[in-house]
Protein backbone atom coordinates (compact mmCIF):
# COMPACT_ATOMS: atom_id res chain seq x y z
CA UNK A 1 0.00 0.00 0.00
CA UNK A 2 3.07 2.13 1.01
CA UNK A 3 4.23 1.59 -2.72
CA UNK A 4 0.93 2.87 -4.43
CA UNK A 5 0.65 5.56 -2.55
CA UNK A 6 4.15 6.64 -3.15
CA UNK A 7 3.22 6.53 -6.77
CA UNK A 8 0.18 8.06 -7.11
CA UNK A 9 1.91 10.94 -5.11
CA UNK A 10 4.94 11.05 -7.80
CA UNK A 11 2.32 10.83 -10.38
CA UNK A 12 0.35 14.09 -9.05
CA UNK A 13 3.23 16.20 -8.70
CA UNK A 14 4.38 15.23 -12.31
CA UNK A 15 1.07 16.09 -13.57
CA UNK A 16 0.69 19.63 -11.34
CA UNK A 17 4.66 20.05 -13.20
CA UNK A 18 2.91 19.70 -16.48
CA UNK A 19 0.22 22.28 -16.07
CA UNK A 20 2.91 25.28 -16.96
CA UNK A 21 4.23 23.77 -19.91
CA UNK A 22 1.76 26.25 -22.06
CA UNK A 23 1.81 29.45 -20.68
CA UNK A 24 0.04 32.13 -22.10
CA UNK A 25 1.50 34.50 -25.11
CA UNK A 26 1.65 38.05 -24.60
CA UNK A 27 -0.56 38.96 -27.28
CA UNK A 28 0.40 42.79 -27.00
CA UNK A 29 4.54 43.59 -27.61
CA UNK A 30 6.06 46.84 -26.57
CA UNK A 31 6.75 48.18 -30.03
CA UNK A 32 3.30 47.67 -30.94
CA UNK A 33 1.66 50.92 -31.95
CA UNK A 34 -0.99 51.25 -29.26
CA UNK A 35 1.89 51.81 -26.97
CA UNK A 36 3.29 54.51 -28.68
CA UNK A 37 3.33 58.02 -26.74
CA UNK A 38 2.01 59.76 -29.67
CA UNK A 39 -0.39 57.45 -30.19
CA UNK A 40 -2.02 58.26 -26.43
CA UNK A 41 -1.91 61.90 -26.43
CA UNK A 42 -4.11 64.67 -27.81
CA UNK A 43 -4.80 64.84 -31.46
CA UNK A 44 -3.13 67.86 -33.53
CA UNK A 45 -6.62 69.39 -34.48
CA UNK A 46 -7.69 69.81 -31.19
CA UNK A 47 -6.70 73.21 -31.15
CA UNK A 48 -9.32 74.36 -33.56
CA UNK A 49 -11.71 76.41 -31.50
CA UNK A 50 -14.71 74.04 -32.97
CA UNK A 51 -13.81 71.34 -31.16
CA UNK A 52 -12.81 70.42 -27.27
CA UNK A 53 -10.74 67.73 -25.50
CA UNK A 54 -13.61 66.60 -23.24
CA UNK A 55 -14.84 63.11 -23.53
CA UNK A 56 -17.37 62.12 -26.59
CA UNK A 57 -20.51 61.25 -25.11
CA UNK A 58 -22.15 57.68 -25.28
CA UNK A 59 -25.56 59.51 -27.50
CA UNK A 60 -23.76 61.38 -29.34
CA UNK A 61 -26.45 62.00 -31.85
CA UNK A 62 -28.34 64.14 -28.90
CA UNK A 63 -26.12 66.85 -29.23
CA UNK A 64 -28.10 67.93 -31.95
CA UNK A 65 -30.65 68.29 -29.80
CA UNK A 66 -33.24 67.14 -32.22
CA UNK A 67 -36.22 64.54 -31.01
CA UNK A 68 -37.47 63.41 -34.52
CA UNK A 69 -33.69 62.46 -35.23
CA UNK A 70 -33.68 60.69 -31.78
CA UNK A 71 -36.35 58.74 -32.96
CA UNK A 72 -34.75 57.71 -35.94
CA UNK A 73 -31.81 56.76 -34.29
CA UNK A 74 -33.73 54.48 -31.81
CA UNK A 75 -35.62 53.04 -34.61
CA UNK A 76 -32.52 51.74 -36.25
CA UNK A 77 -31.07 50.30 -33.33
CA UNK A 78 -33.94 48.19 -32.51
CA UNK A 79 -34.46 46.87 -36.31
CA UNK A 80 -31.45 47.94 -38.87
CA UNK A 81 -30.89 44.52 -40.81
CA UNK A 82 -26.89 44.77 -40.29
CA UNK A 83 -27.46 44.79 -36.65
CA UNK A 84 -29.53 41.67 -36.68
CA UNK A 85 -26.92 39.55 -38.18
CA UNK A 86 -24.00 40.94 -36.26
CA UNK A 87 -26.17 39.91 -33.00
CA UNK A 88 -26.78 36.62 -34.43
CA UNK A 89 -22.98 36.38 -34.89
CA UNK A 90 -22.45 37.38 -31.03
CA UNK A 91 -24.95 34.64 -30.25
CA UNK A 92 -22.74 32.41 -32.50
CA UNK A 93 -19.96 32.93 -30.55
CA UNK A 94 -21.29 32.69 -27.19
CA UNK A 95 -22.18 29.44 -28.51
CA UNK A 96 -19.26 28.35 -29.14
CA UNK A 97 -17.35 29.88 -26.02
CA UNK A 98 -19.97 27.32 -24.22
CA UNK A 99 -18.76 24.36 -26.36
CA UNK A 100 -15.34 24.64 -25.67
CA UNK A 101 -16.02 25.56 -22.16
CA UNK A 102 -17.89 22.17 -22.32
CA UNK A 103 -15.02 19.87 -22.47
CA UNK A 104 -13.96 21.20 -18.80
CA UNK A 105 -17.00 19.05 -17.83
CA UNK A 106 -17.13 15.36 -17.42
CA UNK A 107 -19.00 13.76 -20.16
CA UNK A 108 -21.50 10.84 -19.77
CA UNK A 109 -22.70 7.80 -21.52
CA UNK A 110 -25.76 5.64 -21.04
CA UNK A 111 -26.55 2.51 -23.90
CA UNK A 112 -28.79 -0.18 -24.02
CA UNK A 113 -29.80 -2.67 -26.20
CA UNK A 114 -31.57 -5.90 -26.95
CA UNK A 115 -32.28 -8.72 -29.42
CA UNK A 116 -32.35 -11.91 -30.32
CA UNK A 117 -29.67 -14.15 -31.93
CA UNK A 118 -27.34 -16.93 -31.69
CA UNK A 119 -23.33 -17.31 -31.58
CA UNK A 120 -21.13 -18.88 -33.57
CA UNK A 121 -19.72 -22.61 -32.20
CA UNK A 122 -16.72 -21.71 -33.52
CA UNK A 123 -16.00 -18.55 -32.24
CA UNK A 124 -16.67 -20.02 -28.18
CA UNK A 125 -14.21 -22.63 -29.12
CA UNK A 126 -17.33 -25.47 -29.69
CA UNK A 127 -16.94 -26.86 -33.06
CA UNK A 128 -19.66 -29.03 -34.19
CA UNK A 129 -21.76 -27.95 -31.91
CA UNK A 130 -24.71 -25.41 -32.23
CA UNK A 131 -25.30 -22.94 -29.56
CA UNK A 132 -28.96 -22.24 -28.75
CA UNK A 133 -30.79 -18.96 -29.95
CA UNK A 134 -31.34 -16.48 -27.01
CA UNK A 135 -32.24 -13.01 -26.40
CA UNK A 136 -29.61 -11.32 -25.03
CA UNK A 137 -29.10 -8.00 -23.72
CA UNK A 138 -27.03 -5.04 -22.76
CA UNK A 139 -26.47 -2.18 -20.61
CA UNK A 140 -23.91 0.48 -19.28
CA UNK A 141 -23.02 3.83 -17.83
CA UNK A 142 -19.69 5.52 -18.48
CA UNK A 143 -18.28 8.74 -17.61
CA UNK A 144 -14.79 10.23 -18.29
CA UNK A 145 -13.39 13.56 -17.32
CA UNK A 146 -10.18 14.93 -20.05
CA UNK A 147 -7.46 16.38 -17.06
CA UNK A 148 -6.05 19.80 -18.91
CA UNK A 149 -2.72 18.66 -17.91
CA UNK A 150 -0.87 20.88 -19.68
CA UNK A 151 -3.40 23.77 -20.40
CA UNK A 152 -4.68 22.98 -24.17
CA UNK A 153 -8.44 23.13 -22.94
CA UNK A 154 -7.78 26.53 -20.94
CA UNK A 155 -6.35 28.05 -24.43
CA UNK A 156 -9.40 27.04 -26.23
CA UNK A 157 -11.41 28.56 -23.57
CA UNK A 158 -9.35 31.39 -23.49
CA UNK A 159 -9.69 31.33 -27.51
CA UNK A 160 -13.61 31.22 -27.43
CA UNK A 161 -13.38 33.95 -25.20
CA UNK A 162 -11.72 36.45 -26.71
CA UNK A 163 -13.95 35.35 -30.18
CA UNK A 164 -16.80 36.49 -27.95
CA UNK A 165 -15.14 39.37 -27.60
CA UNK A 166 -14.38 40.34 -31.14
CA UNK A 167 -18.09 39.72 -31.74
CA UNK A 168 -18.89 42.18 -29.90
CA UNK A 169 -16.91 44.73 -30.74
CA UNK A 170 -18.06 43.91 -34.89
CA UNK A 171 -21.57 44.46 -33.20
CA UNK A 172 -20.41 48.01 -31.87
CA UNK A 173 -19.15 48.79 -34.79
CA UNK A 174 -22.19 48.09 -36.73
CA UNK A 175 -23.69 50.29 -33.74
CA UNK A 176 -21.50 52.89 -34.47
CA UNK A 177 -22.17 53.09 -38.49
CA UNK A 178 -25.83 52.70 -38.28
CA UNK A 179 -26.63 55.55 -35.96
CA UNK A 180 -23.93 57.55 -37.91
CA UNK A 181 -25.47 56.74 -41.64
CA UNK A 182 -29.37 57.18 -39.30
CA UNK A 183 -27.83 60.60 -38.90
CA UNK A 184 -26.39 61.34 -42.44
CA UNK A 185 -29.24 60.52 -43.95
CA UNK A 186 -31.45 62.58 -41.85
CA UNK A 187 -29.45 65.76 -42.32
CA UNK A 188 -28.93 65.15 -46.01
CA UNK A 189 -32.54 64.88 -46.27
CA UNK A 190 -32.84 68.36 -44.10
CA UNK A 191 -30.23 70.06 -45.83
CA UNK A 192 -31.63 69.28 -49.70
CA UNK A 193 -34.91 70.59 -48.29
CA UNK A 194 -33.04 73.68 -47.19
CA UNK A 195 -31.06 73.99 -50.18
CA UNK A 196 -34.48 74.10 -52.42
CA UNK A 197 -36.29 76.98 -49.75
CA UNK A 198 -33.40 78.86 -51.39
CA UNK A 199 -33.50 77.80 -54.84
CA UNK A 200 -37.11 78.73 -55.08
CA UNK A 201 -36.41 81.89 -52.98
CA UNK A 202 -33.27 82.57 -55.46
CA UNK A 203 -36.08 81.83 -58.43
CA UNK A 204 -39.11 84.32 -56.89
CA UNK A 205 -36.21 87.17 -56.65
CA UNK A 206 -34.87 86.26 -60.52
CA UNK A 207 -38.51 86.16 -61.78
CA UNK A 208 -39.48 89.69 -59.73
CA UNK A 209 -36.09 91.16 -61.61
CA UNK A 210 -37.14 89.68 -64.61
CA UNK A 211 -40.98 91.26 -64.46
CA UNK A 212 -39.14 94.61 -63.79
CA UNK A 213 -36.98 94.52 -66.74
CA UNK A 214 -40.02 93.98 -68.48
CA UNK A 215 -41.93 97.47 -67.32
CA UNK A 216 -38.85 99.07 -68.23
CA UNK A 217 -38.52 97.77 -71.23
CA UNK A 218 -42.31 98.62 -71.98
CA UNK A 219 -41.17 102.30 -70.90
CA UNK A 220 -38.60 102.49 -73.09
CA UNK A 221 -35.79 102.11 -70.59
CA UNK A 222 -34.34 98.40 -71.65
CA UNK A 223 -33.76 95.96 -74.45
CA UNK A 224 -35.71 92.83 -74.72
CA UNK A 225 -32.31 91.32 -74.79
CA UNK A 226 -32.27 92.15 -70.88
CA UNK A 227 -35.61 90.65 -70.76
CA UNK A 228 -34.05 87.23 -72.42
CA UNK A 229 -30.86 87.12 -69.91
CA UNK A 230 -33.08 87.41 -66.65
CA UNK A 231 -35.35 84.93 -68.17
CA UNK A 232 -32.39 82.51 -68.87
CA UNK A 233 -30.75 83.21 -65.54
CA UNK A 234 -33.92 82.77 -63.54
CA UNK A 235 -34.46 79.03 -65.22
CA UNK A 236 -30.55 78.19 -64.66
CA UNK A 237 -31.93 78.52 -61.02
CA UNK A 238 -34.70 76.53 -61.49
CA UNK A 239 -32.96 74.05 -63.40
CA UNK A 240 -30.96 73.15 -59.55
CA UNK A 241 -34.66 72.52 -57.41
CA UNK A 242 -34.96 68.93 -59.43
CA UNK A 243 -31.85 67.18 -58.53
CA UNK A 244 -32.44 68.14 -55.19
CA UNK A 245 -35.58 66.96 -55.00
CA UNK A 246 -33.81 63.62 -56.44
CA UNK A 247 -31.31 63.87 -53.41
CA UNK A 248 -34.02 64.42 -50.81
CA UNK A 249 -36.09 61.41 -52.18
CA UNK A 250 -32.99 59.00 -52.30
CA UNK A 251 -32.36 60.25 -48.14
CA UNK A 252 -35.84 59.36 -47.57
CA UNK A 253 -35.17 56.08 -48.71
CA UNK A 254 -31.73 55.40 -46.93
CA UNK A 255 -33.41 56.40 -44.27
CA UNK A 256 -36.33 53.61 -44.25
CA UNK A 257 -34.04 51.38 -44.91
CA UNK A 258 -31.63 51.78 -42.04
CA UNK A 259 -34.51 52.04 -39.62
CA UNK A 260 -35.68 48.37 -41.05
CA UNK A 261 -38.90 50.14 -42.72
CA UNK A 262 -40.45 50.46 -46.58
CA UNK A 263 -40.16 53.66 -48.21
CA UNK A 264 -43.71 53.70 -48.11
CA UNK A 265 -43.56 53.27 -44.36
CA UNK A 266 -41.57 56.10 -43.47
CA UNK A 267 -43.38 59.60 -42.16
CA UNK A 268 -43.98 62.09 -44.85
CA UNK A 269 -43.70 65.05 -42.04
CA UNK A 270 -40.16 63.81 -42.56
CA UNK A 271 -40.29 65.04 -46.12
CA UNK A 272 -40.74 68.82 -44.80
CA UNK A 273 -38.15 69.39 -43.24
CA UNK A 274 -36.17 72.42 -44.33
CA UNK A 275 -32.87 72.93 -42.01
CA UNK A 276 -30.97 69.88 -40.24
CA UNK A 277 -30.07 70.26 -36.84
CA UNK A 278 -26.40 71.66 -35.92
CA UNK A 279 -24.06 71.26 -32.77
CA UNK A 280 -23.29 74.96 -32.51
CA UNK A 281 -20.80 74.07 -29.74
CA UNK A 282 -17.36 73.35 -30.28
CA UNK A 283 -17.78 68.98 -30.42
CA UNK A 284 -16.06 67.29 -27.87
CA UNK A 285 -13.32 64.56 -29.14
CA UNK A 286 -11.07 63.52 -26.29
CA UNK A 287 -7.63 62.41 -27.17
CA UNK A 288 -5.82 59.33 -28.35
CA UNK A 289 -5.75 57.28 -25.90
CA UNK A 290 -9.84 57.58 -25.20
CA UNK A 291 -10.24 56.80 -29.19
CA UNK A 292 -7.97 53.76 -28.61
CA UNK A 293 -10.03 52.48 -26.30
CA UNK A 294 -13.14 53.59 -27.67
CA UNK A 295 -13.45 52.41 -30.78
CA UNK A 296 -15.17 49.19 -31.64
CA UNK A 297 -12.95 48.38 -34.59
CA UNK A 298 -9.96 48.48 -32.05
CA UNK A 299 -11.32 46.09 -29.68
CA UNK A 300 -12.52 43.97 -31.85
CA UNK A 301 -8.96 43.48 -33.49
CA UNK A 302 -7.27 43.65 -30.43
CA UNK A 303 -9.63 40.11 -28.93
CA UNK A 304 -8.69 38.77 -32.56
CA UNK A 305 -5.25 39.56 -31.74
CA UNK A 306 -5.75 37.87 -28.33
CA UNK A 307 -7.36 34.94 -30.31
CA UNK A 308 -4.57 34.05 -32.30
CA UNK A 309 -2.21 34.37 -29.31
CA UNK A 310 -4.40 31.57 -27.55
CA UNK A 311 -4.83 29.42 -30.54
CA UNK A 312 -0.73 28.69 -30.41
CA UNK A 313 -1.50 27.24 -26.67
CA UNK A 314 -3.89 24.59 -28.58
CA UNK A 315 -1.66 23.99 -31.09
CA UNK A 316 1.30 23.82 -28.55
CA UNK A 317 -1.24 21.06 -27.08
CA UNK A 318 -1.30 18.64 -29.69
CA UNK A 319 2.55 18.07 -28.70
CA UNK A 320 1.81 15.88 -25.36
CA UNK A 321 -0.80 13.52 -24.43
CA UNK A 322 -4.25 13.60 -23.95
CA UNK A 323 -5.17 12.27 -20.33
CA UNK A 324 -8.64 11.40 -19.35
CA UNK A 325 -10.08 9.33 -16.56
CA UNK A 326 -13.14 7.60 -16.71
CA UNK A 327 -15.35 5.10 -15.01
CA UNK A 328 -18.06 2.55 -16.52
CA UNK A 329 -20.22 -0.18 -14.95
CA UNK A 330 -22.54 -2.60 -17.27
CA UNK A 331 -24.77 -5.66 -17.23
CA UNK A 332 -24.36 -8.06 -20.33
CA UNK A 333 -26.04 -11.46 -20.92
CA UNK A 334 -29.34 -13.26 -21.65
CA UNK A 335 -32.78 -11.28 -20.92
CA UNK A 336 -33.87 -14.40 -18.67
CA UNK A 337 -30.55 -14.16 -16.53
CA UNK A 338 -31.12 -10.11 -17.10
CA UNK A 339 -29.03 -8.36 -14.17
CA UNK A 340 -27.66 -11.15 -12.36
CA UNK A 341 -24.77 -10.24 -10.24
CA UNK A 342 -22.76 -12.50 -12.84
CA UNK A 343 -23.58 -10.24 -15.85
CA UNK A 344 -22.30 -6.85 -14.23
CA UNK A 345 -18.80 -5.22 -14.96
CA UNK A 346 -17.16 -2.26 -14.69
CA UNK A 347 -13.97 -0.39 -15.69
CA UNK A 348 -11.91 2.35 -13.67
CA UNK A 349 -8.77 4.12 -14.80
CA UNK A 350 -6.81 6.49 -16.93
CA UNK A 351 -7.29 6.52 -20.61
CA UNK A 352 -4.35 7.88 -22.62
CA UNK A 353 -3.44 8.62 -26.25
CA UNK A 354 -0.69 10.50 -28.08
CA UNK A 355 -0.05 11.26 -31.78
CA UNK A 356 3.87 10.80 -30.87
CA UNK A 357 4.81 9.90 -34.68
CA UNK A 358 2.72 12.23 -35.79
CA UNK A 359 4.73 15.58 -34.37
CA UNK A 360 5.75 17.26 -37.52
CA UNK A 361 2.25 17.88 -38.13
CA UNK A 362 1.88 19.41 -35.08
CA UNK A 363 4.90 21.40 -35.70
CA UNK A 364 3.63 22.62 -38.47
CA UNK A 365 -0.01 23.61 -36.63
CA UNK A 366 2.25 25.69 -34.07
CA UNK A 367 4.21 27.74 -37.11
CA UNK A 368 0.46 28.13 -38.84
CA UNK A 369 -0.65 29.73 -35.63
CA UNK A 370 2.81 31.52 -34.91
CA UNK A 371 1.91 33.24 -38.36
CA UNK A 372 -1.34 33.64 -37.68
CA UNK A 373 -0.88 35.56 -34.95
CA UNK A 374 1.64 37.80 -36.45
CA UNK A 375 -0.93 38.68 -39.48
CA UNK A 376 -3.33 39.76 -36.30
CA UNK A 377 -0.95 42.26 -34.70
CA UNK A 378 -0.16 43.55 -38.32
CA UNK A 379 -3.97 43.86 -38.76
CA UNK A 380 -4.31 45.41 -35.27
CA UNK A 381 -1.10 47.85 -35.74
CA UNK A 382 -3.08 49.07 -39.00
CA UNK A 383 -6.55 49.66 -37.13
CA UNK A 384 -4.77 51.60 -34.71
CA UNK A 385 -2.67 53.83 -37.02
CA UNK A 386 -6.20 53.77 -39.55
CA UNK A 387 -8.14 54.99 -36.60
CA UNK A 388 -5.89 58.07 -35.84
CA UNK A 389 -5.66 58.98 -39.47
CA UNK A 390 -9.33 59.15 -40.10
CA UNK A 391 -9.62 60.90 -36.63
CA UNK A 392 -7.03 63.71 -37.67
CA UNK A 393 -7.74 63.81 -41.19
CA UNK A 394 -11.73 64.02 -40.03
CA UNK A 395 -10.72 67.29 -37.94
CA UNK A 396 -8.80 69.39 -40.33
CA UNK A 397 -11.44 69.12 -42.82
CA UNK A 398 -14.01 70.11 -40.46
CA UNK A 399 -12.04 73.08 -39.04
CA UNK A 400 -11.25 73.97 -42.86
CA UNK A 401 -14.97 73.82 -44.15
CA UNK A 402 -15.71 76.20 -41.05
CA UNK A 403 -13.31 78.57 -42.44
CA UNK A 404 -14.85 77.92 -45.96
CA UNK A 405 -18.42 78.99 -44.92
CA UNK A 406 -17.37 82.12 -42.59
CA UNK A 407 -15.50 83.21 -45.98
CA UNK A 408 -18.88 82.82 -47.79
CA UNK A 409 -21.07 84.21 -45.56
CA UNK A 410 -19.28 87.19 -45.37
CA UNK A 411 -19.31 87.29 -49.35
CA UNK A 412 -22.81 86.50 -49.59
CA UNK A 413 -22.87 90.17 -47.42
CA UNK A 414 -20.91 91.56 -49.99
CA UNK A 415 -22.72 90.43 -52.74
CA UNK A 416 -26.49 91.02 -51.20
CA UNK A 417 -25.16 94.79 -51.30
CA UNK A 418 -23.64 94.82 -55.15
CA UNK A 419 -27.05 93.18 -56.20
CA UNK A 420 -28.94 96.32 -54.09
CA UNK A 421 -26.77 99.14 -55.45
CA UNK A 422 -26.75 98.05 -58.91
CA UNK A 423 -30.54 97.44 -59.30
CA UNK A 424 -31.09 101.01 -57.69
CA UNK A 425 -28.52 102.32 -60.20
CA UNK A 426 -30.63 101.05 -62.92
CA UNK A 427 -33.83 102.04 -61.64
CA UNK A 428 -32.26 105.20 -62.10
CA UNK A 429 -30.95 104.85 -65.53
CA UNK A 430 -27.42 105.17 -64.50
CA UNK A 431 -26.40 102.05 -65.61
CA UNK A 432 -27.62 99.27 -67.80
CA UNK A 433 -29.19 96.24 -66.86
CA UNK A 434 -26.19 93.65 -67.54
CA UNK A 435 -23.94 94.93 -64.44
CA UNK A 436 -27.35 93.79 -62.46
CA UNK A 437 -27.32 90.59 -64.25
CA UNK A 438 -23.96 90.05 -63.18
CA UNK A 439 -24.68 90.85 -59.57
CA UNK A 440 -27.54 88.89 -59.35
CA UNK A 441 -25.93 85.71 -60.99
CA UNK A 442 -22.93 86.47 -58.57
CA UNK A 443 -25.93 86.69 -55.36
CA UNK A 444 -26.69 83.07 -56.89
CA UNK A 445 -23.54 81.46 -57.33
CA UNK A 446 -22.43 82.14 -53.49
CA UNK A 447 -25.91 81.25 -52.07
CA UNK A 448 -25.83 78.55 -53.92
CA UNK A 449 -21.78 77.49 -52.66
CA UNK A 450 -22.94 78.66 -49.33
CA UNK A 451 -25.97 76.41 -48.93
CA UNK A 452 -23.19 73.25 -50.29
CA UNK A 453 -20.69 74.52 -47.53
CA UNK A 454 -23.59 74.28 -45.09
CA UNK A 455 -24.76 70.96 -45.72
CA UNK A 456 -20.89 70.23 -45.81
CA UNK A 457 -20.53 70.71 -42.40
CA UNK A 458 -23.37 68.61 -41.47
CA UNK A 459 -21.49 65.66 -43.24
CA UNK A 460 -18.33 66.55 -41.34
CA UNK A 461 -19.90 66.48 -38.39
CA UNK A 462 -20.88 63.49 -38.77
CA UNK A 463 -17.48 62.28 -39.97
CA UNK A 464 -16.07 63.37 -37.01
CA UNK A 465 -17.93 61.83 -34.86
CA UNK A 466 -17.68 58.17 -37.12
CA UNK A 467 -14.18 58.34 -36.51
CA UNK A 468 -14.34 58.82 -32.91
CA UNK A 469 -15.82 55.69 -32.86
CA UNK A 470 -19.34 57.38 -31.25
CA UNK A 471 -19.27 56.79 -27.82
CA UNK A 472 -20.31 53.18 -27.87
CA UNK A 473 -17.68 51.30 -25.63
CA UNK A 474 -17.10 54.54 -23.12
CA UNK A 475 -13.99 56.28 -23.01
Amino acid sequence: MKTVAWAVLGAAALLAACTNLIPPVAPLPAEAVVNRPAAQGAFMGERDAHVTQAAVPQDWWRLYESGTLDDLVQKALAANTDLRVAAANLRKAQAALELAGAAQEPTTTVSANTGFGRRSAQEELHPGRALPSKWVYGAGFGVSYQLDLFGQIQRSVDAAQADVGAATGARDLVRVTVVAETTRAYLEMCSAGREIVIARGQVNLQAQSTQLTKRLVANGRGTSVDVERSSAQEDQVRATIPTLNAQRRVAMVRLATLTGQAPQDLSKQLEDCAQEPLVREPIPVGDGASLIRRRPDIRRAEFELLSASDRIGVAIGDLYPKVAIGASVSSVGTLEHAFRSDSFKFSIGPLISWEFPDRTRAHARIHAAEAEREAALARFDGVVLTALKETESALEIYAQDQERRDILQSARTQAQRAAQDTQRLFESGRIGYLPVLDALRTLSQIEQSLASAESRLSADQVNLFLALGGGWGGA
